[in-house]
């Protein structure tokens, strides 16, 4: 008779020899672990493996940073009414209109330092867009140093909407020397701030005649220029040009970098906290026009509207136009004054109930206005 598997197992290891009948029992009782063994099975390892995976999943969705932001619609502001108790623009010393309606400067929310989970959350919501964190921070930089160049922007642009307004409406302007290169002609000759009066002989009314007094010379060449510290009495000294850092221009570098500001004896004061970058210039403008003159440019209704200005009132591209529109919409704004170049993404994006009107420089942008008050057609997307 044949022997059993079990048998020929067991004697080949030297085993004692363990009756047919009790084969099954014995293989039984050594695959069960007796009541002392402790040793996890491969299923409690499996187990307990899974639970620790789902909770250091769970601590770093929570707590670990991804390298991205969160973009969305953020708040809207009323130029002409009031933020934080203050009105958004203030004008003193000179005479100016009541107003109805709403000029509403539209913003962009950006959340940086967002945890996944948090990402997760934000983009579900459907409000929200994930964008690279370095589209927005530049290597190295710092959230204070981001921040500052928002506030410079943001204060650039006030500026800028003051001279567009009041260059418009015939307000004279003064050329002032924005800053001053280190080591060039003009370091140590002029200061930030001087007013420049002429250059090589030019009466200097405006930014551009700085440029084009200096067209056509040489570096080595000496030209004079006059200007004029705060109040003290205009003084001239002569710069000896050096060689333009950029070599495409061959003309003389004098080192200094020139800007068009108003000069008027009243001031316009822009009180609006935690809000950066430039493209609230368009409606900043806009208010002060309205302001300053009588009639009424909104006439009741809610506008909204986004872009850049330079001091000329061009108007220029901003980003973020997807989420400016929901955000006008929300606001209760029903028409919004759109930079042309932003035309195509913004009537993609804009919700019903909300018309586009295309402007390419402050006067487009009031005459779109007088054409809506008296109900002639306007430029749309």
């Amino acid at each position: 008779m044949s022997e059993s598997r079990e048998e020929t197992t067991t004697r080949s290891t030297g085993a004692a020899e363990v009756p047919p009948d009790d084969a099954a029992r014995v293989k039984h009782a050594r695959s069960t672990p007796s009541r002392g063994d402790k040793r996890l099975s491969r299923r409690g390892w499996t187990v307990l493996l899974s639970g620790v995976l789902v909770v250091a999943f769970g601590l770093a969705g929570a707590f670990v940073k991804v390298p991205y932001v969160a973009i969305g619609p953020g708040p809207t502001y009323d130029t002409l009414g009031q933020a934080g108790g203050a009105p958004v623009i203030e004008i003193n010393g000179q005479r100016t209109y009541p107003t109805t309606g709403e000029l509403r400067m539209t913003t962009v929310s950006l959340n940086d330092e967002i945890t996944l989970f948090g990402a997760l959350g934000l983009w579900a919501s459907g409000r929200y867009a994930l964008a690279p964190r370095e589209e927005y921070f530049k290597p190295g930089e710092s959230d204070a140093q981001v921040q500052q160049e928002n506030v410079k922007e943001f204060q650039d642009s006030q500026s800028n909407a003051e001279v567009a307004a009041l260059r418009h409406l015939g307000y004279p302007i003064k050329v002032l020397a924005q800053e001053i290169v280190s080591g060039s002609p003009a370091d140590h000759v002029l200061a930030a701030g001087d007013r420049l009066l002429s250059v090589n002989g030019k009466q200097i009314t405006q930014e551009d005649d700085v440029r084009t007094a200096v067209a056509g010379t040489k570096p080595g060449q000496t030209i004079p220029i006059t200007f004029q510290h705060g109040t003290d009495a205009p003084r001239t000294a002569s710069l000896t040009l050096a060689a333009n850092p950029d070599k495409s221009q061959s003309q003389g570098f004098m080192g200094l970098q020139p800007i068009d500001r108003s000069d008027v004896p009243f001031d316009v004061k822009v009180s609006l906290q935690d809000v950066g970058g430039p493209s609230a210039g368009l409606m900043f403008a806009l208010a002060i026009v309205d302001r300053l003159t009588p009639g009424d440019m909104a006439n009741g209704t809610h506008v909204a509207g986004t872009g850049e200005i330079d001091e000329k009132g061009n108007v220029g591209a901003i980003g973020g136009i997807s989420f400016k529109v929901v955000g006008a919409r929300e606001a209760g704004a029903s028409v919004f004054l759109t930079p042309a170049q932003n035309c195509s993404e913004a009537a993609a994006a804009a919700p019903s109930g909300l018309k586009l009107v295309k402007v390419t420089n402050l006067d487009s942008a009031l005459t779109a206005l007088d054409d809506l008050r008296t109900g002639k057609p306007t430029p749309s997307c």
